[in-house]
Parts: structure tokens; sequence; C-alpha cells
């Protein structure tokens, strides 16, 4: 073959070789759809948790058409089964590579837009749920209403008498809350870490109380006789509840898609929004599949816009939207944030000669350790579970505490995501709380403080309420619609000031409650 041909049929077979490799590849990637028509709702809420499924059904009982976009899957349209904590699959972490629960993080996944995500800052690390429901997907389920002199506190301006007397009843009746059988909690060897943690504590000096919760105690009875599947009592819990418990999928979301009015898009992530010349708004927004890969770049287009992604998500679209799109922002956007008081910690050999707190445990916590009313360390403790499938003699506590010292979010433009001011003088007088705590109880019981299950014996940086930045009366009117706007609302954690003294979803639940009746009687989504 002389130089000429060779040269020529060479070029040809690594043309060919060139275009063969490079379809290959272009045909193994997800075929993305940019959407040419801008999709119009008259009324969008963004994100499916409590605020958002309260707003959404009362709209759509009051005949509006609403539109959900959820960043998370449909689990109930999935089909796909919840992860418990010992055997974990593709379902229990939102697109990560190993397990993020606080503890025992030895599993490998494959990534999938699964139940928990972790969202890590410089000095604190926020768990939320990912899914049509929100955070109601993967709590404990803890249904506790504060005290009434702390909420007039929080929220001078507010009616408490009639929270008390009309909305927080409301609130538990829409959420199912129920409370545990005495007797059945006295006889279930699940709940042996919750007698043990109630005497402790009594002979410590402090008071307990029995708190209610959303799952469904008696079909936790069947499951203990084994007349059903179980989920409570087989582990499941922050992955997410296969039966028995009262996630808003199973309320407030059903019953507003019961009436027709609302449709749910999952797997929906808005990345910025813009203010329109009339006052309204447009979303760009990426719809994924279950492996975090872009499926379609969509538009949307909205009069009436509310925001219900969490205090965290709800920040960084606003803040993000800011920076990109110039979109309007009042002063007090970011201020007054906080982590609810919550601070873990724990004690190690309790009762290691009587069988500690138990080898099997129920993953719902019932009762709490009350000192809301000391001066000096006032706080609520859960006395939670700790389900490792064997007694490792480990008291487990989530310590709820005053933060009288508020964070501040805003929005790093360098590396493009929030940034939380927050440390460990935010969180000090949490730590003396915990340390008062933990050394009372060691005192009259034995025990020592728990460096099995953190450094030092505190879990400072973990955070399960994240709450604030857009507070109520601050950065919004008096019903949640975001100052320098017409008509956009935020209704969800962002509008209670850093604090609540309990488990916080029953208060967003009422507060929403208030303010989406106020809202819609002034005619706000006309």
């Amino acid at each position: 073959m002389d130089r000429k041909k060779f040269i020529t049929t060479s070029a040809l077979g690594i043309s060919s070789l060139y275009f063969l490799s490079t379809h290959l590849l272009f045909a193994s990637q997800p075929k993305i759809k940019k959407q040419r028509k801008t999709l119009e709702s008259p009324i969008i809420i963004i994100g499916s948790g409590y605020g958002g499924a309260v707003a959404a059904l009362r709209l759509c009982e009051a005949g509006k058409k609403v539109l959900m976009l959820e960043m998370g899957l449909n689990w109930e349209k999935s089909g796909l089964p919840f992860s418990n904590l010992l055997k974990p699959g593709k379902s229990a972490a939102w697109l990560k590579k190993k397990t993020i629960a606080p503890f025992m993080n030895l599993f490998s996944l494959t990534p999938f837009t699964g139940a928990l995500d972790r969202l890590d800052f410089e000095h604190i690390n926020i768990w939320v749920g990912r899914g049509v429901g929100g955070g109601s997907i993967v709590n404990g389920g803890m249904a506790v209403t504060p005290k009434e002199s702390y909420f007039k506190e929080v929220f001078p301006q507010l009616d408490a008498e009639k929270f008390y007397q009309f909305y927080f009843p409301l609130a538990r009746k829409e959420l199912k809350v129920n409370v545990i059988d005495e007797q059945f909690l006295n006889d279930c060897p699940y709940y042996k870490f919750t007698r043990v943690g109630e005497e402790e504590a009594h002979k410590a000096g402090f008071k307990t109380i029995r708190v209610p919760n959303v799952y469904d105690f008696k079909y936790m009875e069947k499951e203990f006789k084994n007349e059903v599947p179980r989920s409570a009592l087989n582990t499941e819990v922050i992955y997410g509840n296969n039966y028995g418990k009262n996630s808003l999928d199973k309320t407030y979301l059903k019953k507003a898609l019961d009436t027709g009015n609302l449709e749910i898009l999952d797997l929906h992530c808005v990345d910025s929004i813009e203010l329109n010349e009339d006052k309204s708004y447009t979303l760009q927004a990426r719809h994924i599949n279950t492996s975090g890969d872009l499926v379609a770049e969509k538009v949307f287009h909205c009069k009436k816009l509310i925001l219900s992604a969490g205090t965290i998500g709800t920040l960084e679209l606003l803040m993000k939207s800011n920076f990109r799109n110039q979109f309007p922002l009042g002063k007090n956007v970011g201020e007054n944030w906080g982590n609810n008081g919550n601070f873990m910690t724990g004690r190690n050999w309790v009762r290691p000669l009587s069988g500690g707190t138990g080898v099997q445990q129920s993953t719902i916590p019932v009762g709490g350790v009350d000192n809301w009313d000391d001066r000096e360390h006032p706080f609520f403790t859960e006395i939670a579970p700790l389900p490792m499938g064997m007694d490792v003699a480990t008291a487990l506590y989530l310590l709820i505490n005053r933060v009288d010292k508020k964070g501040k979010v805003s929005y790093d433009p360098i590396a493009k995501k929030l940034a939380i001011d927050w440390n460990e003088s935010h969180t000090e007088k949490m730590r003396a709380n915990a340390d008062y705590f933990i050394k009372k109880m060691n005192k009259a019981n034995g025990g020592t403080r728990s460096h099995f299950l953190f450094k030092n014996g505190f879990g400072p940086n973990i955070c399960y309420h994240p709450l604030g930045g857009c507070v109520l009366g601050e950065a919004t009117n008096s019903y949640g619609k975001l100052n320098d706007h017409e008509n956009l609302f935020v209704l969800d954690g962002s509008l209670i000031p850093g604090t609540i003294g309990v488990n916080p979803f029953v208060t967003i639940v009422a507060i929403t409650e208030y303010c989406i009746e106020n809202l819609i009687q002034q005619n706000e989504f006309a």
C-alpha cells in the first residue's frame, strides 16, 4: 500500500472510530429536553412539607387550582419501600454514596433521590426530608404543642388564646395526633428505653411528660402482635416509615388531592425565581430522574407564589434569585435564624447489669423531660431511641433549648451557596444545659458521659429543626406575605424566629392555618 493510500485509509478508520465512539457516548447520556412552552398555573407552591401541605388543602377547598413543585420523589406513587436503620437501601439518602444518619454511617449506597438529606455548613449540619411530604417523612413524629407562655414570648403579636383554643387543636386533628396507651407502653419490651429514661429522670429530680405523636399507636399494637407488617418496631424512621405513620401524604396532601384541584410534580427542582413587570413570577426549574440526572429544563409562570421549601430551601431560593436576577429582598430576610435549640447528648453504662436500655427499641419516641420552668437551665428533652439491634446500655437525648443568640443566613456569591453565621457562641448555653442534665442524671443513677456517640459527649452541630430567616411580621407582613412583594408568600418554618421550645411541626401547621385563613379572607388569591 502506498503512503497516500495508507494515510487516507487510516484517516477514514480513525474518523469512523471517532464517530462511533461519540455516537455511543451521547447515546448513553440521558436525553435532555429543553421545554419550549412556559407552563402556566395561577398558584404555585414550592415544597410539600408542613406549610405547603396546609396551604394546598385550604386553597383547594376554596376552589383554587394549585400546582405543587417538589424536588423529592413521590414515594407513594413510586411503590419503592423505605429503608430501616440497620439495613439501609438505595432509598435511604439523597444522591449520596454513603448513609448520612447522625450515627452508624457504615453503609455504601448507589446515588438515588432518597428520603433523607444532610446539608453541611461550617459549624452545623442540618437534616431534611426529601419527597412528597417533606420532613414529615423522616422525623420522629413528636407532635408537641409549645408552652403557651413561651409561644407568647416568641409571638407577642399573635392572639395566643385563639391559637390554643382553635389553631393548635385544628392542627392536631388534621395531623391525626394520638397518644400511646400506658398499659401497652409498660408491657412492650420495645419501650424499655422510655421506661428506663423516665425512671432515671425522676430519680434525678426531673419532671417527665408523655409526648403525643402522629404514628398510629393502634397500628403499633398490632405490629407487636405480628398482625400487620412492622415499621416502628422494625427500626424504620429516619429513612421513612412504610407503615403506621401519618405523614403529610396521608393527611393534608391526601385531602388536597381528593379535591381534584391539586397537581404535584415530583423530582422538580426550582433553581431561581424572577419577578416580572406585572408582579407575576417566572420559575426556572429542572426535572431530574432518580439518579439525579437532568431530564428536562422547564419554565413555570404563576400569578401567586408560595414558598414552602423549608427554612433552608426557601432562603436559598430567595437569596440565590436576588443574586442572579436582582430579585427584591427586604433587609430582614435571613435574620433571626436558629436551630430551635437542638443539642444532642447521651449517657453510656446505663444499667449495664440489668439489660441496659433494651436490645429492641421502637423508633417512635413518646417520653420527654420537661425542665422548661427552671430559670437557670430551661430545656425540653426528648428521650430518644437508639435502635442498634443490640443492647449498648446507652441513653440518647435531644435537648431543645431557648435560642438567646440568633444566627443569620446570607448568600456567598463566590461559593454560590448559603452561609450561616453560627458557631459555638450560639450554643454555649445549650451546652451548659446539656452538661447540667448529664451530670445530674449520672450522679443520681450512675453512668458516664457518652463519648461512644459524640466527641466530648456533646453533639452541638446536629440540627433537625432549622427555623427563621423570614420571620412573621418582620420579613413578611402579619400573614406571611413577603415584604416588597404583592404576590409572594412564605409559609413554612422560616416564619418562626429560630426557636419554639419543642419539636416545631405542630406550630408550623397552626401558624400556616392562621396565615392562609386570613390570606384567603383578604382575597389575596382572587
